[in-house]
């Protein structure tokens, strides 16, 4: 369980590397829609475990590893946000969530049942 300041120093790092793919690598991921959707803090702040998903789910591993390729520079650019307001900035690490993959296969696997639909004469009064 995640103490009240690994979850805020979370949110802050979730918001500002938003901010940061929205204005910095928006050019990289041109029809792709890509989403940090949860940050985790080690309990002193030094590693954050980021994990970003990314829309349509083919093109997953080419934008993570991207992001990879391109983390110091993430880095770099986290540090001159938020480095008067922390001691230490950091390490990333990017994960691909794959929680949108699953739901959309779930979606399939429903939509591919074949469910008659009850019979109205089968009913008891």
């Amino acid at each position: 369980m995640a103490t009240k300041r690994q979850q805020k120093f979370s949110k802050l790092i979730k918001e500002e590397i938003s901010k940061i793919f929205h204005l910095q690598f928006s050019g990289d991921f041109i029809g792709k829609l890509v989403t940090i959707t949860d940050v985790e803090m080690s309990p002193d702040l030094g590693f954050a475990k980021i994990f970003v998903s990314v829309f349509p789910v083919l093109h997953s591993d080419d934008v993570v590893e991207h992001i990879e390729k391109n983390k110091s520079k993430v880095r770099g650019a986290l540090g001159r946000i938020i480095g008067k307001e922390v001691r230490v900035i950091p390490e990333l690490a990017f994960f691909l969530d794959s929680t949108a993959e699953q739901a959309s296969r779930i979606d399939s696997l429903i939509d591919s049942l074949d469910i008659p639909d009850p019979d109205p004469t089968d009913e008891e009064d």
